[in-house]
Order: C-alpha cells, then structure tokens, then sequence
C-alpha cells in the first residue's frame, strides 16, 4: 500500500498543478486555434480567388447558392469572424455563422472530416455556452460597463469569478 502512494501523491500534485491553470488562458488558446483555421482559409480563398470559385463550382457543390457568391459568403465569414473570435469581441455571436459554415461543410462538403468538424464544433460550442473568458475584449467591456456583476460580491470575488 505504501509502494502506490507515492505514484498516487504524483499524480494528484500534478492534476492539482494543471487545475491551476486559468481557464480564461485556455479559452484564449482555443479562440486562437480555431480562428486561425477559419482566417486561414479565408486568405487562401481571397489569394487564389479563381481557385477558390472552381472548387465552389466543381468540388463543393453548396446547393441553393451560385458558387461565386457561395465564395463571396464564405471569404467574408471566415475573414471576419475568426478575427472577432481571436480578440474575444462579439465572441457568442461571432461563433454562429462559423457554427453554421461547419454544419453545412460537415453535411454537404466533406462529411467524411467529421472529426476536425466535431473538434472545432466542440470548441465554438464551449465558447458560445461560456463565453470567451477574462482574456477578452468582451470581459473588459463586461468590465467597464459593469454587466454580470453581483452587487453582493467583493471586488476580489468578482475578480476571482472573471479568471474562472
């Protein structure tokens, strides 16, 4: 029995180390990871833009929509948005046109990249449900115009609750 605590002790220090992680550090990290697939793609699309309007007309195949404004909609969503995403302002509403974008991607596109779609809707999901974080444009707006705030709560309190 004494032989495991050792390697127990370890592992609880080290999940108690990695709790102390700020989760507004986190949240920044994934702003940044999924804005950068978005926007990247996006500059791809306004680099080659002829290219990017016969992968619309011959590859993607959007129904309901012509492929030049298809590319049109889609450089503006993925040049705008990651951009608000990445400074954390308008976050929530930022990540429904790219929610959107993965849902028809996901099921007309390229259903077969379900993983990488699951994984950057996992992310957009969280940051819709829980907001950017502290690190964030929002969070200082919040901040400044005193919106979320709990009159009963010290400043302290406040400050504590704003880094989780």
């Amino acid at each position: 029995m004494t032989a495991l605590r050792t390697p127990i002790n370890t592992l609880l220090a080290a999940r108690a180390a990695l709790e102390r992680i700020p989760l507004a550090l986190i949240q920044l990290a994934m702003r940044i990871a999924v804005g950068a697939v978005f926007f990247n793609s996006g500059l791809l699309k306004i680099n080659s833009w002829e290219f990017a309007i016969k992968l619309f007309e011959d590859e993607y195949k959007v129904p309901f929509i012509e492929p030049v404004w298809a590319a049109r909609l889609a450089a503006f969503n993925e040049l705008t948005f990651p951009v608000l995403l990445v400074l954390g302002l308008a976050t929530r509403l930022a990540t429904l046109p790219l929610l959107g974008m993965i849902l028809v991607i996901q099921t007309l596109v390229y259903p077969q990249a379900w993983v990488d779609h699951l994984l950057w809707g996992s992310i957009l999901l969280f940051l819709l449900s829980r907001g950017p974080g502290a690190i964030s444009l929002d969070a200082l707006v919040e901040r400044r115009v005193g919106v979320g705030q709990n009159p009963s709560m010290s400043t302290g309190e406040r400050r504590r609750a704003a880094m989780h």
